[in-house]
């Protein structure tokens, strides 16, 4: 059985409602780099651990051609955006780690 690539567009943020703008074709993997403060640079230094926007392309000049687009937009556009169809700012993917969630208490 072979799997279709798909390439996504994304939104990190944090508590203080920070945002990153990305693109990926491997999401799940990204995402735990992002929430591990493996990603270098803004993300770590901002512990951007949330994933609060997402969208799914077929073609990855598609998914660059958005990034671009959306890394141009003012930070209040990317906020309507987000609260558009994530009006909590939760994280859209806070089940997928769940020994992350474990390692948080300990830390805390």
């Amino acid at each position: 059985m072979h799997l279709e690539k798909w390439y996504h567009i994304y939104m990190m943020s944090n508590r203080s409602k920070t945002i990153y703008v990305g693109v990926t074709g491997h999401l799940r993997t990204r995402v735990w780099q992002h929430k591990t403060g493996q990603v270098e640079g803004f993300t770590s230094r901002y512990k951007l651990d949330r994933l609060v926007y997402l969208e799914r392309y077929k073609y990855v000049r598609h998914a660059l051609a958005r990034e671009k687009q959306l890394k141009g937009w003012t930070r209040i556009k990317k906020i309507q955006l987000i609260v558009g169809v994530n009006q909590a700012w939760k994280d859209l993917v806070e089940d997928w780690y769940p020994d992350l969630k474990k390692d948080e208490g300990q830390n805390a």
